[in-house]
């Protein structure tokens, strides 16, 4: 009854959760930038501006991609929110990733399609350090089973630091932060401005953006997995830290500049390699 409940209050709570981050994330950023911006709830008279208008989309493969990548987000967290198999988590979450790709290469503007190419770049970018991350709690707890992993006697933090410092680097990608905002951005300040959204507008850019909010819950959700185990105080530690990490990504955004795609490339499988493999080796050697 509790994964039920769970699994009910995802659905029906992230994208609540998600415009209330993401209006947090714009009010943070406007105070490190002396602006006032706007109120903390702009991203729901956004939402509700977008679904007042009317429904354009450049084909009806197009709408379809949208909503399919909506509804695998939807699956995915709610997989992770019933305890269920955290590889297979992980890769229904790059099956989004890729119908967000063919929605955007759907459409004839070179700007969409442009942003295809690189969201499939950093596809690549931070795909290894997610696998390394399923097999690191796989060595830590012995098992793939997130409820398994909840309820073990310590946090997973402890055994995988390297790896919750990859996935705070990678994570800016699925956060759509700078430096790594290639393919889209949520502020104007690249050359693309929107990317693979550029065509998208009214409810069908509506559905994109709850896409976003299911996918910034899913994404805490798995950082706190890294601070949870089987006692309650845990999991309120857990939540903070997670807020604490957002914030973090929030800072990184705005003290730092876009990058080419070769520095995201690089710069990510660096780090997966070393912080994530050096992490892996020592649980292999050690467990």
């Amino acid at each position: 009854m509790m994964r039920a409940g769970l699994v009910i209050a995802y659905i029906l709570l992230a994208p609540v959760l998600g415009a209330f981050l993401d209006g947090l994330d714009r009010v943070v950023s406007a105070r490190m930038q002396r602006r006032k911006g706007p109120s903390v709830l702009q991203p729901f008279y956004d939402l509700g501006k977008l679904f007042s208008k009317q429904l354009l989309a450049v084909n009806n493969v197009q709408l379809l991609l949208n909503l399919s990548y909506l509804v695998i987000l939807m699956i995915a967290g709610s997989l992770l929110f019933a305890g269920a198999d955290l590889l297979m988590i992980l890769f229904i979450l790059s099956t989004a990733d890729m119908f967000l790709i063919m929605s955007a290469s759907s459409d004839s503007s070179p700007y969409a399609n442009m942003g295809a190419g690189r969201e499939m770049i950093q596809v690549m970018a931070y795909e290894p350090l997610t696998l390394l991350l399923a097999v690191g709690f796989y060595l830590a707890t012995g098992s793939f089973d997130v409820s398994v992993i909840m309820q073990q006697p310590k946090s997973a933090v402890f055994l995988m630091p390297g790896l919750l410092f990859g996935f705070m680097f990678v994570a800016a990608i699925k956060f759509r932060k700078s430096p790594f905002d290639l393919s889209t951005s949520h502020h104007a300040h690249q050359e693309m401005v929107m990317g693979i959204t550029t065509e998208m507008s009214g409810a069908n850019l509506a559905i994109i953006n709850l896409g976003e909010y299911y996918e910034m819950v899913l994404m805490l959700g798995l950082f706190f997995l890294f601070f949870a185990n089987k006692n309650w105080q845990s999991w309120i530690v857990a939540a903070v830290l997670c807020l604490v990490i957002f914030l973090l990504e929030t800072l990184w955004d705005n003290v730092s500049a876009r990058l080419k795609w070769k520095k995201v490339l690089y710069g990510c499988w660096t780090v997966t390699f070393v912080a994530g493999g050096v992490n892996l080796l020592i649980l292999m050697l050690t467990h």
